[in-house]
């Protein structure tokens, strides 16, 4: 770069900020209409009675004699300078050698047709004046005005890039390339000093600097003429786009991708036996989930590819059918990969969800965190993992993806803190709504359980910070009024037909489940110190470990309140943790050591709509991203700050050993798998099409309930060519439409049932036969098929009982017997 300047200032206006007023005038090739427009500027500034001020042209490597009419102009006024470089690098770099050589208190930017006059600068001033760090020209306020408007095609083409803009790059402002901007002065050269683009989009990388560094930028409505010769021509559009890719590149913080692929690596770590054989294996602790949603996921690609009803099927429990609005069908995820299951299998879609879930949620914790709660990217790292991967969320990643992938909730969780900032209450309550709304098609239970969680802090921080609670009220309020007539008007259908819809029910009768407290300070099965024997007799099951915490971490959480007690967002989490721990104990809560028991709040909650159907002790799941944000929270101050002294340096080292004591024996270990059991061939070669007619049923032996699931692996294989009675869903049972889980039971599956389970074969008489016969009728029958059984001896009782019903001998077609039922019995 070369430079030319006119005598130089005095000594003390050479000093960054004792000119009251630079100008920056970018220039290419303006020969023809730059010295009326420097002409213009003096005047103005001379008119104005501007303290001092300095006006500098940077020549972009101009061709004509642009530096002529410069260089003639700073022999008249000493105030002018002109700076040059040799080669044209575009208007940003100009911009960045002006501003970076200004002395200005304050800054002005302005193009060399001056289409925004100079008249309109005091707007600008005054929005530096009430406190802005920058104030933006725009021709797109209310306010704004325009004189000669530029081409149709031209002004389509500049409203969609500041759309673009907007949406990309720099939120909030809505015309961010009126070449018409006042800063402060040192914070203009600190940004410039920070700048990379050199071309026209150099003005957003500008305003996210200020963003991002907490600078208000103000927009000011303008006027503002089309002036012709316009050095923007077609092939500058895609230019900006291509730096704006280039500004969202590096707005990635470098330690990001190495968490992202960090929480990857521990997810499939997890689920390494699953993609060891993906078609083949299965997860030991799942017991029937795994099968109920990968037919969840293969009949919701079904619906899709032939454009079916996505909220009912009547293929199991026929001819009754399913609600599958009603179910955890997980439509956030499962109709997004349609594509996928219809390739390459249901299967390999359970083995995605759960990895890719599991790790995308661990990464938007992670995000909330470092964008909103700590400093320390690797504090975030923590917490965000912990969040993904705390005991009970390993306990329901095994068989329960809608308690796992919960990517959606921290997501939920930062557009309401911005919402309590009151900036843009309209655009983020309508944001809101449509995450409350995925989320609904992703896991209600966990949303109400979020929602609980929320309040319950909500409730913490208004004790511990009133006047903040108070402040942020308002605005998050006024984004809930926005947010719920969103999700009320998108979500009428589907919930219309979940609560009143087809084989809709009220609610799911769990009995009393609250955790025994000693879940609370125990060790998980899939936990590195996890007892397998001391976690079930502390849980419903495997998939139900809701707590676990380990007593390390218990201790440790509550000497990290204590000790950061004077923050209240600490306290409102401890609070959280507490309040979710007591819940989770259930309605009667036991005296430790004695046969009594205390009257919990659940009593309370679990009377309120909707809790009815909630697991209680799935409360205690609140508590891991409580304690996941205080570890992070701890950890963050640890990392920055620095002892002093051999003693504190002592304390710190002692702390760290409490922390990995409290975290190293919760690490989770691999699930383990099994291999399922194969299709038979009457089923994967094809055979069953010469035996069941198209809208007709094939019934297994047993008939399918949440015990006995293969069949519904048959279904799927067979591409749904034939429905099953049975199966394993939740549906209504009796008048009062109670949700139970599987079909209402028949005399013929229950006979069947009974039949498996003793290993003795039923007598059958006329009465039994019967009703056998209305069962098939109403099932629309054509066969009724017995597997290959695990004992033998289990598959001849059922054999045997089954000739007794139909009266004849079954054939055997690949792999199974079969009983042709086309005609009755």
């Amino acid at each position: 770069m070369t430079s030319e300047n006119p005598p130089s200032p005095p000594p003390d206006e050479q000093r960054a900020g004792a000119v009251g007023l630079s100008v920056v005038v970018p220039a290419y090739n303006e020969e023809d209409r730059l010295a009326p427009s420097l002409k213009t500027i003096r005047a103005h500034l001379d008119g104005e009675g501007t303290e001092t001020w300095e006006l500098i042209v940077v020549d972009d490597g101009s061709t004509d004699g642009t530096a002529d009419v410069v260089r003639a102009a700073a022999a008249e006024d000493p105030r002018i300078r002109l700076l040059g470089s040799p080669a044209n690098r575009g208007k940003g770099h100009a911009v960045r050698i002006g501003v970076l050589a200004s002395h200005g208190r304050r800054v002005l930017v302005t193009d060399a047709d001056l289409a925004t006059p100079m008249s309109e600068l005091p707007l600008l001033s005054a929005g530096l004046d009430a406190g802005a760090a920058a104030a933006v020209g725009s021709r797109a306020l209310p306010g704004s005005r325009i004189g000669i408007r530029q081409h149709a095609l031209r002004e389509a083409l500049g409203r969609a890039g500041a759309g673009v803009i907007r949406a990309v790059a720099a939120p909030g402002v809505r015309d961010s390339q009126c070449g018409f901007k006042l800063f402060e002065g040192e914070r203009a050269r600190t940004a410039f000093a920070a700048s990379r683009l050199n071309g026209w989009a150099f003005d957003v990388e500008i305003l996210r600097f200020f963003r991002k560094r907490g600078w208000a930028v103000a927009e000011v409505p303008v006027r503002w003429d089309h002036r012709p010769g316009s050095k923007v021509r077609p092939p500058a559009y895609a230019a900006v786009l291509g730096d704006l890719v280039r500004l969202r590149i590096r707005a990635v913080h470098p330690a990001g991708p190495a968490v992202a692929g960090l929480y990857l690596l521990i997810a499939l770590f997890l689920y390494a036996g699953l993609w060891a054989a993906p078609n083949a294996a299965y997860l030991v602790d799942s017991a029937s989930d795994q099968q109920q949603w990968e037919w969840f996921f293969a009949v919701t690609a079904d619906n899709v590819a032939h454009l079916r009803d996505p909220f009912f099927t009547d293929l199991q429990n026929h001819p009754y059918g399913v609600n599958l609005m009603a179910n955890t069908t997980m439509m956030g995820v499962s109709v997004p990969l349609a594509p996928l299951t219809l390739t390459l299998g249901p299967h390999v879609t359970w083995a995605v969800v759960l990895t890719g879930g599991t790790a995308l949620t661990a990464w938007t914790w992670y995000r909330l965190l470092a964008k909103r709660l700590v400093r320390s990217r690797w504090a975030a790292a923590l917490g965000g993992g912990f969040c993904a991967f705390a005991p009970p969320m390993v306990s329901h990643g095994t068989a329960h993806p809608n308690f796992a992938v919960l990517f959606v909730i921290p997501l939920i969780i930062e557009r309401a803190l911005r919402l309590c900032e009151g900036r843009r209450v309209r655009r983020d309550g309508v944001i809101l709504g449509l995450l409350l709304v995925y989320q609904v098609f992703l896991g209600e239970e966990v949303l109400l359980l979020a929602a609980t969680g929320l309040l319950l802090f909500a409730f913490g921080y208004a004790v511990f910070a009133p006047g903040a609670a108070r402040a942020a009220a308002g605005p998050l309020l006024r984004g809930l009024a926005v947010a719920a007539p969103v999700a009320a008007v998108l979500l009428a259908v589907p919930l219309y037909r979940q609560f009143f819809g087809a084989q809709s029910y009220h609610s799911v009768l769990h009995g009393s489940v609250g955790n025994h407290p000693f879940a609370l300070l125990e060790f998980a099965t899939r936990s590195l110190a996890g007892d397998a024997r001391v976690a079930a007799s502390l849980s419903l099951n495997r998939t139900e470990e809701n707590a676990f915490f380990g007593w390390p971490l218990i201790v440790l959480a509550v000497f990290l309140v204590v000790r950061m007690r004077d923050r209240p967002l600490v306290r409102a989490l401890g609070f959280t943790a507490l309040a979710a721990a007591v819940l989770s104990l259930g309605r009667d809560i036991p005296v430790l050591g004695t046969t009594h028991t205390l009257p919990g709040p659940w009593r309370v909650v679990g009377e309120m709509p909707l809790f009815e159907s909630v697991i209680e002790s799935r409360t205690a799941m609140i508590c891991a991203p409580a304690l996941g944000i205080l570890l992070a929270l701890a950890c963050d101050r640890a990392l920055n700050s620095r002892p002093r002294g051999e003693r504190e340096r002592g304390r710190r080292l002692a702390a760290w050993a409490a922390g990995a004591a409290a975290l190293v024996p919760l690490l989770p270990t691999p699930y383990p798998t099994v291999e399922r059991a194969p299709v038979p061939a009457f089923v994967a070669d094809g055979h069953w099409r010469d035996h069941v007619r198209p809208g007709r049923t094939l019934v297994p032996v047993p008939v399918p309930d949440p015990g006995h699931v293969t069949a519904l692996d048959w279904q799927a294989r067979a591409d749904f060519g034939f429905a099953l009675p049975g199966g394993y869903f939740n549906g209504p049972d009796g008048p009062d439409r109670r949700g139970i889980y599987g079909p209402v039971p028949t005399p013929t599956a229950e006979l069947l049932k009974k039949v498996n389970e003793t290993g003795r074969a039923a007598d059958v008489d006329d009465r039994t036969r019967r009703a056998f016969g209305r069962d098939l009728a109403a099932w629309r029958a054509d066969a009724i098929v017995l597997p290959p059984q695990d004992k033998q001896d289990k598959g001849e009782p059922l054999r045997e009982t089954v000739e007794r019903l139909t009266g004849r001998k079954p054939q055997r077609v690949g792999g199974v017997w079969v009983w042709d039922v086309r005609d009755g019995v």
